[in-house]
């Protein structure tokens, strides 16, 4: 072997290594997302309203992201350059659409329909991605794509039909609520990636999450009145906590942490681990029926979802 050969990186040598921790964060995120219809069905046996269990969420949330939106603008002069009133407002509203009238339809949604149901309706949203994009953002419609939706959307319709035979009431309207939180995160993730090529991740998400809070909290003083909250139970303002730290802030940051390391793609593919986790919770915890239809209905809807998510890889990987 010559010198010059002997000087050659091996193949060991060049393979990059996985980033664990990065991969770390981003499952953690996912994993904790996935507690959230678990949480809100807790407050819903509580008693507690939909628009409450929301406010209770945002209660929780609204202060560390104004701790966090005030220390980016005390410390960066730039970032309070960039806060025209024109740019407030535009995030501001993109932040009402996506984290306050998509989750208000998701709570809404999760009074009629199970957590794990509710979870996997929630996960065909990256195909009304793709459409809106073809539709409205000028995006080009990947045929190849269309298969993979067929078979998720099939797996949604068996576990559907189960439920229609066994437990009918509130199941179309419940579908009907989370379709729609699915559709306009959609539609937010498409105006939000646009705020945050301006913003930037942090400054646009804590002034969305802040505004859709006050939204949230003030929908319920009017419809429940403010002396609700002093009437409720220790252990209810403790789910409210949970909810709002382990199923709101703490996996923003954990994702946001995954997406510096290992990138937005790779982040996003751990995502299909969210409705399992949802699963096991809500059998474990709320106690809800598993059964082959389920099982079938899980097994159809996360290999219609991974085929999507390879496809468009492939698809993009070809075009660069």
């Amino acid at each position: 072997m010559s010198a010059q050969e002997s000087s050659l990186p091996s193949p060991a040598q060049t393979q990059p290594k996985i980033d664990m921790l990065g991969y770390g964060l981003a499952f953690a995120g996912a994993a904790l997302f996935s507690t959230k219809g678990v949480f809100i069905k807790l407050a819903f046996a509580q008693g507690v309203s939909v628009e409450a269990t929301l406010a209770l969420r945002m209660m929780m949330a609204l202060p560390i992201y104004l701790v966090i939106l005030a220390l980016l603008l005390l410390r960066n002069a730039k970032l309070r350059g960039m806060m025209t009133p024109g740019r407030l407002m535009g995030a501001m509203s993109v932040g009402a659409l996506g984290y306050y009238l998509s989750s208000y339809l998701d709570f809404a949604g999760l009074a009629f329909v199970s957590a794990q149901y509710e979870r996997l309706v929630l996960f065909t949203y990256p195909f009304f991605v793709l459409l809106f994009g073809v539709w409205f953002f000028g995006d080009r419609m990947n045929w190849k794509l269309v298969p993979a939706m067929l078979v998720s959307y099939s797996g949604l319709m068996v576990i559907f039909a189960w439920n229609l035979s066994v437990q009918p009431d509130g199941l179309v309207i419940g579908t009907l609520l989370v379709l729609g939180s699915a559709l306009t995160f959609a539609f937010y993730q498409h105006l939000a990636k646009r705020q945050m090529l301006v913003l930037g991740t942090m400054l646009f998400t804590c002034v969305g999450m802040s505004t859709a809070a006050i939204l949230a909290i003030g929908q319920s003083f009017i419809v429940d009145g403010p002396s609700t909250y002093a009437g409720f139970a220790p252990n209810i303002w403790g789910i409210g906590l949970m909810l709002g730290i382990f199923g709101t802030v703490l996996p923003s940051f954990l994702l946001n942490g995954g997406i510096a390391r290992i990138g937005a793609r790779a982040t996003s593919s751990t995502a299909s681990f969210g409705p399992i986790i949802t699963i096991v919770l809500a059998v474990a915890v709320l106690g809800e029926a598993f059964t082959w239809v389920h099982a079938l209905g899980t097994a159809l809807v996360l290999l219609g979802s991974w085929l999507f998510a390879r496809t468009d890889r492939q698809s993009r990987s070809r075009s660069t």
